[in-house]
C-alpha cells in the first residue's frame, strides 16, 4: 500500500475521533493529533486500536508514543506493513 494511501486511511480513522474538523480537512504530515485536530489523550488509544484492525498490524507501547503527527502515523504503519510484505 503507498504511503499516501495510508495517509489517506490514518486521516480517515481520525475522523469521528477529531474535534477539530477543519483541521481534519486540511490534515498534512505535520498536523499533530492531540492539539491540532483535538483528539483527547484517552481516545488515542481508540484510534491506535483502529489502525491495528484497520490494517492488521500490533503497535507496540514504543510505537504507540510516536504517533504524534498524522505524517508519523502513516510512516510507522507504512513501515510495518513494508515489514510484513518483505
Amino acid at each position: 500500500m503507498a504511503n499516501q494511501d495510508v495517509m489517506q486511511k490514518v486521516v480517515e480513522i481520525l475522523s469521528p475521533y477529531a474535534k477539530d474538523k477543519e483541521a481534519l480537512a486540511a490534515a498534512n504530515v505535520d498536523t499533530k493529533i492531540l492539539t491540532d485536530l483535538k483528539v483527547n489523550s484517552s481516545r488515542l488509544v481508540d484510534v491506535i486500536l483502529a489502525f491495528e484492525d484497520e490494517f492488521d498490524i500490533e503497535i507496540g507501547d514504543d510505537d504507540a508514543r510516536e504517533v504524534q503527527t498524522v505524517g508519523k502515523a502513516a510512516d510507522m504503519i507504512s513501515g510495518m506493513l513494508t515489514k510484513q510484505a518483505g
